[in-house]
């Protein structure tokens, strides 16, 4: 009986070490797959960064002319009828005194509109000391 007992102890111990070095290679090629996983990872985001950048770059070739034109035109407009809304707004806020004069600013902030630099609450007489034309001469 013991000549059985003994018998079954050694499969087991060599089934044990056998199991143990298959959980070993799987371990070994666990890691090597991941070490490659995270290769082929690092790979593809500096690449993906690398597209990005040009993307980007692309981007901007296209995009950075039509911004410019767009914000020239749109102080090309407002330079040109700045004489006009310096002669209309005045006007319209009850501000004779400030209509066709250069120094007009007349927007409001936060509920508070400011005339000009130099008289935040407009003039009160009708004619401004500090009054200069928008018009060009």
């Amino acid at each position: 009986m013991e000549g059985w007992s003994h018998g079954f102890s050694q499969a087991i111990e060599q089934m044990i070490r056998d199991v143990e070095n298959f959980l070993a290679d799987v371990a070994e090629d666990l890691n090597d797959m991941i070490d490659g996983f995270a290769e082929v990872t690092e790979e593809l985001a500096d690449q993906f960064q690398q597209v990005t950048a040009q993307v980007e770059e692309g981007l901007n070739t296209l995009v950075d002319p039509i911004l410019e034109a767009y914000l020239g035109f749109e102080i090309t407009v407002e330079n040109s009828i700045q004489p006009i809304t310096h002669t209309v707004d005045p006007i319209l806020n009850n501000h004779s005194a400030c209509v066709g004069c250069r120094n007009y600013h007349g927007h409001s902030y936060n509920g508070n509109l400011l005339i000009c630099a130099m008289h935040p609450y407009g003039w009160e007489d009708e004619k401004c000391p500090d009054w200069e034309s928008t018009w060009k001469e």
